[in-house]
């Protein structure tokens, strides 16, 4: 059978630099469109009359139409062009998002918010693997918590922008602005040179993956459990973000611009900060034993918990915004970390389809959910109840990753073992 030569691995570290920098910059474009709705959330309520649970709705058509097609773009990943499928990827959710500023009904935002959904998974299944093909083991928890700054930047220019432009402009065009860099940038991404699947292993099969290649990830008790984790945390941040600006709005009194502006603010400086963190810790504490990544991980859903419940009951907005900053920074320290250890925990070969599964429990379980569920709480009970919900899911995340961590070193020694056998 053939086995994987790294030496193969032709890309210079000025090319992999390259490479590295533009998915980064597409995969922040994949925030920006994706967190732009819940910028423009009460203009749009207000123009066509929606209720808080047909808001939160939008949001979960993304996501319900993100994770189903995750595992058959997966499949195509593990066999065939990831560059290719990125591109396309990129291509179609631009167009859709131009398609969301022309809606003017609640359907057609529904449909080209799922097509979204569609094209970001084309990419999101396929660029960690890319990444990590490019450099090597020991660089990739810094190398993926940079790939994942994307997040906390993307999140925070799509608030921003749609909240500035939303304001002046109208909802609509900030869509339209929003969907323009993709489709210039579709070109660079379909012109990137594809490193060969598992260049930086020391060596592994390059066969197709089998149908008990894909089924034995159920079996790996690491992924399985970091992928809990991680779903719980998308439970929790991924209603936040969505509902944070309309609570500004609401219970603060800020305008969509302001409220938008201020957590935007927020989100990139927090996020980089502590997604950088997190990822130089990661390295450090994984150096000195192998349950490093999720032992700092859990630490920050636990530390940020707090800050979360604080920042959700305070009466001061100063209060407010500083608990969000202290909670998005440690909460923001598993980014790295967590996507790491699902590298380091999979062997190359179904490594698109293992971030195809996750992608597909993550939203399922997380915000494919939690953005309707907390609309219709809040419904019920009023924003800021329904959003205590979340710091609860925060330390479930939390003593998942711990639980994780008593057999991590097991499980990827066993990956080893069946790599080379393989």
């Amino acid at each position: 059978m053939e086995i994987a030569d790294p030496k193969m691995n032709l890309s210079t570290p000025t090319y992999s630099r390259y490479a590295l920098s533009l998915l980064f910059v597409v995969n922040m474009l994949n925030y920006i469109d994706r967190q732009v709705l819940f910028a423009v959330f009460p203009l749009i309520k207000t123009e066509l009359s929606l209720s808080d649970a047909a808001l939160g709705l939008l949001g979960s058509s993304f996501m319900v139409s993100y994770m189903v097609s995750a595992p058959v773009l997966g499949w195509l990943g593990d066999r065939y062009g990831r560059v290719r499928l990125a591109g396309l990827g990129l291509s179609l959710w631009s167009i859709a998002t131009a398609v969301t500023g022309l809606a003017g009904r609640y359907s057609t935002l529904l449909f080209s918010r799922a097509t979204v959904g569609i094209g970001e998974a084309s990419f999101g299944t396929v660029s960690p693997g890319l990444i990590s093909d490019f450099f090597s083991k020991e660089q990739r928890g810094r190398v993926l918590s940079f790939f994942y700054l994307a997040i906390p930047v993307g999140s925070a220019l799509g608030y921003v922008v749609g909240g500035v432009i939303g304001q002046t402009f109208g909802w609509h065009f900030a869509f339209f602005l929003a969907a323009v860099p993709g489709l210039i940038l579709t070109v660079p991404i379909l012109r990137l040179r594809e490193p060969q699947r598992g260049a930086t292993e020391k060596s592994f099969s390059t066969a197709y993956p089998r149908i008990e290649d894909y089924l034995s990830l159920f079996r790996n008790r690491s992924f399985v459990m970091t992928t809990l984790a991680m779903a719980a945390m998308t439970f929790a941040l991924g209603g936040l973000a969505q509902w944070v600006p309309t609570f500004l709005y609401r219970i603060h009194g800020q305008n969509v611009a302001t409220g938008n502006m201020l957590f935007g603010s927020i989100t990139i400086i927090s996020g980089i900060t502590g997604t950088l963190s997190g990822g130089w810790l990661g390295d450090r504490f994984q150096r000195r034993s192998g349950k490093g990544y999720l032992m700092v991980s859990g630490a920050g859903f636990l530390a940020g918990t707090p800050f979360a419940v604080y920042a959700i009951t305070s009466s001061s907005l100063t209060g407010c915004l500083t608990a969000i900053f202290i909670a998005e920074f440690l909460l923001f320290l598993n980014t790295g970390p967590l996507n790491t250890t699902i590298v380091n925990v999979t062997n190359p070969s179904v490594r698109a389809m293992a971030f195809a599964v996750n992608i597909f429990f993550i939203h399922a379980l997380g915000d494919a959910v939690s953005p309707a569920i907390l609309g219709q709480l809040s419904d019920v009970w009023g924003l800021r109840k329904a959003l205590l919900i979340t710091p609860g899911v925060i330390l479930l995340a939390a003593a998942l990753s711990f639980l994780c961590a008593r057999f991590i070193e097991e499980d990827t020694r066993a990956e080893k073992i069946i790599t080379k056998l393989i």
